[in-house]
């Protein structure tokens, strides 16, 4: 349940809504057997051990794209991911989407070697203050050019890498939304007389988004929008909020941590509550409507909070609730659907972002 606070009057009906309602997504209703399941790797350093959360050591990136290439994954650029969701086509199994954000220098010269002698396609989200800033850690203009003359995707990063769910103070309603668009607008401005393309897709910085930044990629007509929310790829995933598993860190980096990613599969749900984005403090439930839950052992659902842990939920029907109630203090909580299919015995995720409501 909402908690009390003294808002306007339409911010009372609009709390009572969201706590008594179910929030419908976009997700497409089909069936849990997808026409395919891929998975979409996000990466950001390489070789730079001085950062350790975003950095993946040069050895160890060479040994997962040789993985990949002797266990017959096929490696496809992200415009081909997209098309078939977009069209509902079906790719071959085991496909999967290298994608880089920040444009970094160790892209330059770390990755980019090791991803041609594989032939692999790869997507670099790029936000240009850092370029234009002449930092020395990221690729110069004349190094994103080669790349992207050479086959090298570069898409949209935003402008400023701000944290574009954290609405600056004072500003309305609509001033938030001009100052995303404006932002965003800007950076597509900079590819394009750098590169001579608008870019299509665009990475949310930090993967934090509610759903005023959702709306307004929309609105300026991006053809897909990449979250860093773990999980794979389906039909059932909607374009607009393409999953991606971060490949970093000591624990992300490894190699039982890679393998055991790319043999995940979609979750396919129609709705979830919290819905994604904004959040009260204290969710009465964490809920999810699944497509079809007589695909999955029924004892291994599971909900999960990152603040909170495993929460253990109840299936009725279609409907998987666990109880909430306790108060949430983190400015960011991932939750996490989890199933185990019949038969082949994959476990299968559907995650979303939860931004707690810093207004007063």
């Amino acid at each position: 349940m909402c908690t009390e606070k003294k808002k306007s009057l339409a911010g009372k009906l609009l709390l009572l809504l969201c706590g008594c309602l179910w929030l419908h997504q976009s997700t497409a209703v089909v069936s849990a057997e997808s026409a395919f399941d891929a998975t979409v790797l996000i990466y950001h350093r390489f070789g730079e051990d001085e950062y350790p959360t975003t950095n993946v050591g040069i050895e160890r990136f060479r040994e997962q794209m040789a993985y990949l290439a002797a266990n017959d994954y096929r490696v496809i650029p992200l415009a081909e991911l997209v098309a078939a969701l977009s069209k509902k086509k079906q790719l071959p199994e085991k496909s999967v989407v290298v994608t880089i954000d920040d444009g970094y220098k160790s892209v330059y010269r770390h990755a980019w070697p090791i991803l041609k002698a594989y032939g692999f396609p790869f997507t670099v989200f790029i936000n240009a203050k850092s370029i234009d800033s002449g930092f020395s850690n990221y690729m110069n203009w004349a190094e994103v050019l080669e790349l992207h003359e050479n086959g090298g995707d570069i898409q949209d990063h935003s402008y400023s890498h701000d944290r574009l769910a954290d609405r600056p103070g004072g500003m309305s309603e609509g001033e938030y939304r001009k100052w995303i668009s404006d932002d965003l607008g800007k950076n597509s401005k900079r590819l394009f007389e750098k590169l001579g393309v608008k870019p299509r897709f665009f990475a949310i910085p930090y993967g934090e988004y509610n759903r005023q930044v959702m709306a307004v990629a929309r609105q300026l007509g991006y053809e897909a929008i990449l979250t860093q929310d773990p999980g794979s790829v389906s039909e059932a995933t909607d374009p607009h909020m393409i999953p991606r598993e971060p490949i970093l860190g000591n624990e992300w980096a490894t190699m039982s941590h890679f393998k055991y990613i790319l043999g995940r599969v979609d979750l396919p749900i129609t709705d979830m509550y919290p819905p994604y984005g904004n959040v009260e403090e204290r969710p009465g439930s964490y809920d999810a409507r699944i497509v079809s839950p007589d695909l999955y052992e029924h004892s291994s659902f599971g909900i999960y909070v990152s603040e909170l842990g495993w929460l253990a939920p109840q299936l009725k029907g279609n409907e998987l609730t666990a109880a909430g109630g306790v108060g949430l203090t983190r400015r960011l909580n991932r939750v996490m659907v989890k199933a185990r299919e019949k038969g082949s015995g994959r476990v299968a995720v559907r995650s979303w972002l939860l931004v707690r409501d810093l207004d007063p």
